[in-house]
């Protein structure tokens, strides 16, 4: 097998620390592993380099014999055993003199067949958390005005939630340890579910308020009366004030939508009165305007 440069594998410096080594390691690990790219062969050969790459520079001593002697760190103790700090011929990858014995590439290479028990049995790769799964469900608004339970299907699983009152849209929860199943008896993977709430025909909900256009007839606008309005708890009577102009908003305390994880508090209500204007008016209600009109000048 080739020479494997092992900085290059990980996208890393010469530089670089173990917590970056640790980092890229794991971001290399979830791109190429198997699972992610079935019948991938590059991306299986390039999971064993980085597995190997790791191995390696993870280990403060392989990797300063890795440094000093590159391609030949395997065979560091023998070269100084000998007193020779290094045998003189052709130049490593590294920039230093590289050793001309009798090792093939296959003996260096061979390593990653030990590392991993093709040789010896016993396997040494790392395990590492499984693949993370995203899901989205979509919910009506009066849906989540109450707490409420759902099973969804998540790779043929059934999964039982419980939905707190007051959740948002767009909002994400994370269910532990139903994601995919962990590398080497490494934990599951995560769901991750977000939430798509349109708004209600009827009512348009901004954080715990919500917002409402209640129609009113030009009488009730004008003389004052008492209507009855929907609410998502249900209808209540509201006192229509004479004189009310188009456009008016009014607030109702504690009618608006359910604190999220907390449904004794809630928002409040705001409904925007829009008068509605006579239609088809007999020749009897047009004198009257008339009057109405000529008392007002």
């Amino acid at each position: 097998m080739a020479f494997i440069d092992y900085y290059q594998a990980l996208g890393i410096t010469k530089s670089a620390t173990d917590k970056e080594i640790k980092a890229a390691y794991r971001k290399m690990a979830r791109k190429y592993h198997p699972d992610v790219n079935p019948n991938d062969k590059d991306a299986q050969k390039k999971f064993q380099e980085i597995n190997e790459a790791n191995e390696v520079l993870s280990d403060p001593e392989k990797r300063k014999k890795y440094d000093q002697y590159g391609k030949d760190w395997k065979h560091a103790d023998q070269f100084q055993s000998q007193g020779e700090g290094r045998p003189s011929g052709g130049r490593s990858s590294t920039g230093q003199q590289g050793y001309t014995g009798s090792f093939s590439d296959q003996d260096f290479s061979d390593f990653f067949s030990s590392m991993f028990g093709k040789s010896s049995g016993q396997s040494r790769q790392a395990n590492f958390k499984g693949q993370d799964f995203n899901a989205e469900l979509r919910l009506n608004l009066r849906d989540v005005y109450t707490t409420q339970k759902q099973t969804i299907t998540v790779n043929g699983k059934n999964i039982r939630l419980t939905i707190p009152a007051g959740i948002e849209n767009g909002q994400t929860i994370k269910i532990k340890g139903h994601g995919g199943p962990g590398i080497n008896g490494g934990p599951n993977g995560d769901l991750f579910i977000t939430f798509s709430i349109p708004n209600d025909p009827e009512f348009k909900r901004v954080g715990n308020d919500l917002y409402k256009n209640v129609e009113i007839d030009l009488y009730t606008a004008v003389l004052g009366a008492e209507i009855t309005v929907d609410t998502m708890s249900g209808k209540v009577k509201l006192p229509v004030k004479p004189e009310t102009q188009n456009g008016t908003k009014v607030k109702l305390k504690g009618k608006g939508f359910p604190v999220y994880k907390n449904e004794n508090q809630f928002g409040d209500l705001y409904i925007t009165y829009t008068v509605k204007i006579p239609s088809n008016l007999s020749e009897k209600e047009k004198e009257l305007f008339k009057e109405l009109s000529n008392l007002r000048k």
